[in-house]
């Protein structure tokens, strides 16, 4: 297993300037999505879900109707946020905005 570096609270300060979608809840990235109905939200879930898998690198969520709540944290890097997180929140991001 490889062991990665997890972020400082700088680097992960830092790095939320640039996503507006995103804050650190409990430790970990967390964003909230809202959509125009169920459909959509699983749609968007859908493409989370193949962009993950590309990156190796899969999300906690939660969905409810046109809700989806997402978490980010890197296992291997000891449950801390990492740049695998950052990477992936820029993508989800993108994503949700169509």
């Amino acid at each position: 297993m490889t062991t990665i570096a997890p972020l400082t609270a700088a680097e992960v300060e830092a790095a939320l300037t640039t996503l507006p979608d995103w804050s650190v809840q409990n430790g970990k990235l967390h964003a909230e999505f809202r959509f125009a109905d169920f459909v959509a939200a699983f749609a968007f879930m859908t493409k989370v879900a193949f962009a993950a898998e590309a990156a190796g690198h899969h999300p906690e969520w939660f969905n409810v109707y046109n809700r989806v709540h997402i978490d980010l944290v890197t296992h291997d890097a000891g449950n801390a946020i990492s740049q695998k997180d950052i990477d992936l929140a820029r993508i989800i991001s993108k994503l949700a905005a169509g």
